[in-house]
C-alpha cells in the first residue's frame, strides 16, 4: 500500500518507517522535507496538493505534552487541532481508505482516581494539550459523520459501507522506545547518577506503550478490515515507578537504590516545593511519579484479533533503556 505519515521525522514516525518500509511505499509530510531512508519522498505542509494517491494516512504531527509547562497554550491548538483539521480536510478529498489519528489518553482524562480508563469514558481533559487533542478528535468525528450522512442521502446503505473512509482515533499511553527523549530519559539519568530514588514507599501502577507494540497495532489496522472508532493503546501489563527504577538499574548494571521515606515527609516536601516554586520536586512532579494511571487495551486487542500484544511491558522497557546507553 501507499502510506502517508505526517510528522515522519519524529520519534514515533521514525519507528513506523522501520516497521512498514519493507511491505509498503511510504511518503512523509513534515515541517522539513528532508530525505529519510525508507521514505520515497517527504513533502512540506504547503505541498499537500502534490502528494500522490495514497491508501492510508497516519497523522502523527503535533506538539508533544510539555510537562514543564513552557509551551504556549495557543501553540497546542494551532498544531494539534489546526494541523489535524487541515490534513483531515485534505484526506476527505482523496480516495484514501483509512485515516489513523494519534490522539492521547490525555484527551480523555488527566487523572483516573484509581479507575481503569476505557474508551467509553466522558472526556475530561485538563490543560491545553489534552483540550487541543479532544478538539481535534471532535473535528474528525464530526466531519466523518457529515460525510457519511451525505453518502446515505445519495446511495443505498449497502453501497455506503464500501464508500465510507475508515477513521481510527488512537489514544496511546506514553510511548517509549529507541530514540525516545521524554521523561524516561530524565529518570534514566537520575538513576545513572547514583542518587537514591526517595519515593519507594509509594506503590503505583501505570500503563505505557512500547513503540514495538504501537507499530504492531498500526500494521494490523492497515492490513485488516477493522471498524473505525476510538481505541486506547497500551501494553498488556502495568508497571510501578519502583519497577522502572529497578529495570533502569538492571540495564546499566548498577545496584538499585530505592529509599522508602515516610509518606508524610514526602508529601510535605512536595507541598513546600510547590509553595517555593521548585521545579525539581513539587506536587505536580510528585503526582506523576506516584499516581495510578491504568488504561484498558481490551478493545483494540479484540479488534485486531489477539489475546496479547507481542512485547510484554518489561521487555519493552529493557529494550528502551539499552538504547539510552552511550
Amino acid at each position: 500500500m501507499n502510506i502517508l505519515i505526517t510528522g515522519i521525522h519524529g520519534f514515533v514516525g521514525s519507528n513506523l518507517v522501520e516497521a512498514l518500509r519493507e511491505e509498503h511505499k511510504i511518503y512523509g509530510l513534515d515541517i522539513v522535507a528532508l530525505e529519510k531512508p525508507g521514505v520515497l519522498k517527504t513533502f512540506g505542509w504547503s505541498d499537500l496538493a502534490d502528494i500522490p494517491p495514497v491508501d492510508v494516512v497516519i497523522h502523527l504531527a503535533g506538539v508533544a505534552h510539555d510537562t514543564k509547562n513552557r509551551t504556549e497554550a495557543q501553540r497546542y491548538y494551532d498544531v494539534n487541532t489546526g494541523l489535524t483539521q487541515r490534513v483531515f480536510d485534505w484526506f476527505q478529498t482523496t480516495d484514501a481508505k483509512k485515516f489513523i489519528f494519534f490522539s492521547s489518553v490525555k484527551a480523555a482524562a488527566d487523572q483516573l482516581f484509581d479507575k481503569v480508563l476505557t474508551e467509553d469514558v466522558i472526556p475530561t481533559p485538563v490543560g491545553p494539550y489534552g483540550e487541543s487533542k479532544i478538539a481535534a478528535e471532535n473535528y474528525v468525528l464530526g466531519h466523518q459523520l457529515e460525510a457519511k450522512n451525505r453518502l446515505l442521502a445519495e446511495y443505498e446503505h449497502h453501497e455506503v459501507i464500501s464508500k465510507v473512509q475508515a477513521v481510527y482515533i488512537l489514544r496511546p499511553c506514553m510511548i517509549h522506545g529507541a530514540g525516545n527523549k521524554g521523561n524516561l530519559n530524565l529518570l534514566f539519568n537520575f538513576v545513572r547518577s547514583g542518587i537514591p530514588y526517595p519515593l519507594g514507599a509509594f506503590e503505583n501502577k501505570r500503563s505505557f506503550t512500547s513503540v514495538d507494540n504501537m507499530s504492531y497495532v498500526i500494521e494490523r489496522l492497515i492490513a485488516l478490515p477493522i471498524p473505525g472508532g476510538i481505541y486506547n493503546i497500551g501494553d498488556d501489563d502495568q508497571v510501578s515507578t519502583n519497577e522502572i527504577i529497578e529495570l533502569i538499574a538492571e540495564s546499566i548494571e548498577k545496584q538499585v537504590r530505592i529509599w522508602k521515606l515516610p509518606q508524610f515527609i514526602v508529601r510535605f516536601l512536595a507541598q513546600m516545593g510547590t509553595l517555593l516554586h521548585i521545579p525539581v520536586f513539587n506536587n505536580d512532579r510528585f503526582q506523576k511519579l506516584t499516581e495510578n494511571f491504568v488504561v484498558s487495551n481490551e478493545k483494540i486487542k479484540k479488534a485486531i484479533g489477539v489475546d496479547r500484544l507481542p512485547v510484554d511491558a518489561r521487555t519493552g522497557f529493557r529494550k528502551t533503556f539499552k538504547s539510552f546507553i552511550k
